[in-house]
């Protein structure tokens, strides 16, 4: 895959900016006040005053073969400034992989904003790391008229790339017309990268290591395109498996696999 090249034509306008980005015109937001962080100047569980675990072995809608546990340390522990989501394999039975999906949900949940989570991705066939939002309150009705955010995905068949997408009742990978873009990564496995979105009422803008790569601007046509003026929750996890990332099968020999977080920033929009 080739790298992208960053190309930016810019144009100041009070608190925002118009670049040119890939030839996509891009309007970002530039006036943020960080309101919420984890940095994981601790050690052992994950801060419950700020993480919660969503757990279990339903496949998660798309046959996912891990069981998520809470408040195991073997699956999810802060130590040396970091935090470790690790995936595992326990060699057979209903929790043969374990791993852990964080959430703050009913702990940070936020309207509009800037989310930064800088991390070292997991390496191997079958893994499925992602960085993601959900709606807090579902007020527009279950998956996917609530909306997701995907801030950054990585299937492990897939060395050299990571995913931003938005997915609505309108635009969804169930029926094909998701709002996605891959963009090439460069050793994701040895070095931390910071994952970002720019989230504001009339476009979310996603980045990696500072640099625009995908817009999606609010089309104005009710929320079935655009459920995002809500507050949604911030969700890590390392899925093991599934339709997606599971699609050329599971390397038995990546167990155990972390991705190791250093920080997560989130910044109130300012108008």
């Amino acid at each position: 895959m080739k790298r992208n090249i960053y190309c930016f034509v810019l144009t100041l306008v009070g608190c925002c900016c118009i670049a040119t980005v890939q030839g996509q015109s891009v309007k970002r937001h530039m006036k943020w006040k960080q309101t919420w962080s984890d940095e994981f100047n601790y050690n052992g569980l994950p801060d419950s005053t700020k993480w919660g675990h969503q757990t279990g072995r339903s496949g998660w809608g798309n046959n996912e073969l891990q069981f998520y546990t809470a408040a195991d340390i073997n699956n999810a522990k802060v130590e040396n400034g970091t935090l470790y989501i690790t995936a595992r394999n326990a060699g057979s039975g209903d929790h043969q992989y374990t791993s852990a999906r964080m959430i703050t949900q009913h702990k940070g949940d936020w309207k509009y904003g800037k989310l930064e989570v800088k991390a070292k991705l997991p390496k191997g066939r079958g893994l499925w790391p992602a960085i993601w939002m959900l709606s807090t309150n579902d007020e527009y009705g279950g998956w996917p008229e609530s909306g997701e955010i995907d801030v950054m995905e990585h299937v492990g068949y897939m060395k050299d790339s990571i995913f931003g997408s938005l997915h609505s009742k309108s635009y969804n990978h169930i029926i094909g017309t998701q709002k996605t873009k891959g963009v090439y990564i460069s050793q994701p496995y040895d070095k931390f990268h910071v994952y970002a979105i720019e989230w504001t009422p009339d476009n979310i803008t996603f980045l990696l290591d500072g640099k625009v790569y995908y817009q999606v601007a609010n089309e104005h046509k009710g929320h079935e395109g655009w459920p995002f003026d809500k507050q949604f929750y911030l969700l890590l996890n390392v899925a093991v498996g599934g339709n997606w990332g599971g699609k050329e099968g599971v390397d038995e020999a990546v167990f155990p696999a972390a991705m190791q977080v250093d920080y997560v920033r989130m910044y109130e929009w300012i108008p």
